[in-house]
Order: structure tokens, then C-alpha cells, then sequence
């Protein structure tokens, strides 16, 4: 477990995109946060039940399926992000095309339990790296997407972005009711 905190990001740690994701995020313990938003998470997935996996709320929008990959896809890049930069690599980083990643992902072929574990083992995979961080890590900087940001506000990205699509699966989709 890491023996400093990473205190929320201040707003010029992260390009403006993200500020609604870091707002999403209580403030306090950022590592607490992500072990319960996983708990909590993969509760939230273990309702839906397999045929409604592929359901979409709209034409063109992605399924409940998608979105769980897009989840593990995001924090997968997240992660390396935040890794190679708290490894004090400054080796400008590229953005991604979620829009291209989620088809090529083909995740409506694979069934909900295979998609939901590999979120929590995503999951596991940043905790375990989160865990390592010390405060000096938590505040270096590197580039990417053209932009800079900090470690720990990739740690805090990381949460936001999944409370955003849990939030957009329960509203839009109706997951949990």
C-alpha cells in the first residue's frame, strides 16, 4: 500500500476534457475510492443478465457490453499512461480513438462474465500499481495526447471515467433498477 496519499489533482494537472471525470470523485482517499468503486461496480454488472448485454439505448450508441470494454480498454491506457510517467519517462504519449477501439474490441461476441471479470482484473492491475506510487511519483508530468498531465491526476481520471459510465449505463440503460 502506498504510504502517502495523492491528493486530488489541481486543475492544471490535466487537460480541461477531464474535468468532469476528476469532479466525479469524492475527495479523500483516492485509493479506498477505486477499491470500492470496484466492489460496487462489479455488483452493478453482475444484474444484467446475458441477453441484455447487447442491448443499446440508442441506434448508434454502443451496448452495455461496449461500454464494459471501453471501461477496461480506458483504464488499461489510463494505467500505462500514468506508469510511464510516474517511471519518469517523458516520451510523449499518443491520444486513442475510443470510437475505433470499441468495434475492433468486438466485446458483443464475448459473454458479460468474461467482459465484467476482465474489468476487475483490469482493476486489480491498476490497484496493485496505484499501491506504488509515492507522492513524488503521484506529481510528475508527462505528455499525452498533446497535452500534459500529472500521475495522479490519471489515478483520479481513472475513477472519474468509470463513474461517468456507470452513472450513463444506470440513466440510459436502466442497469440496476
Amino acid at each position: 500500500m502506498a504510504t502517502t496519499p495523492l491528493p486530488r489533482p489541481a486543475e492544471d494537472e490535466y487537460n480541461s476534457f477531464y474535468a468532469g471525470y476528476v469532479a466525479k470523485v469524492p475527495d479523500g482517499d483516492i485509493f479506498r475510492f477505486l477499491e470500492t468503486q470496484l466492489r460496487e461496480t462489479r455488483s452493478l454488472f453482475a444484474t444484467i443478465p446475458e441477453g441484455r448485454g447487447g442491448h443499446r439505448y440508442a441506434p448508434e450508441k454502443w451496448s452495455i457490453k461496449e461500454v464494459i470494454g471501453h471501461l477496461a480498454d480506458a483504464e488499461r491506457i489510463f494505467a500505462y499512461r500514468a506508469l510511464r510517467f510516474a517511471r519518469a519517462d517523458v516520451t510523449d504519449l499518443p491520444g486513442f480513438d475510443e470510437n475505433a477501439y470499441v468495434p475492433a474490441g468486438k466485446f458483443d461476441a464475448r459473454t458479460m462474465a468474461a467482459l465484467v471479470d476482465e474489468f476487475a482484473q483490469v482493476r486489480d492491475a491498476t490497484l496493485a500499481l496505484v499501491r506504488s506510487f509515492d507522492a513524488e511519483m503521484g506529481a510528475r508530468r508527462g505528455t499525452a495526447n498533446g497535452k500534459p498531465i500529472t500521475v495522479r491526476a490519471l489515478v483520479w481520471i481513472v475513477a472519474g471515467h468509470t463513474a461517468h459510465h456507470v452513472g450513463v449505463l444506470k440513466e440510459r440503460y436502466g442497469v440496476g433498477k
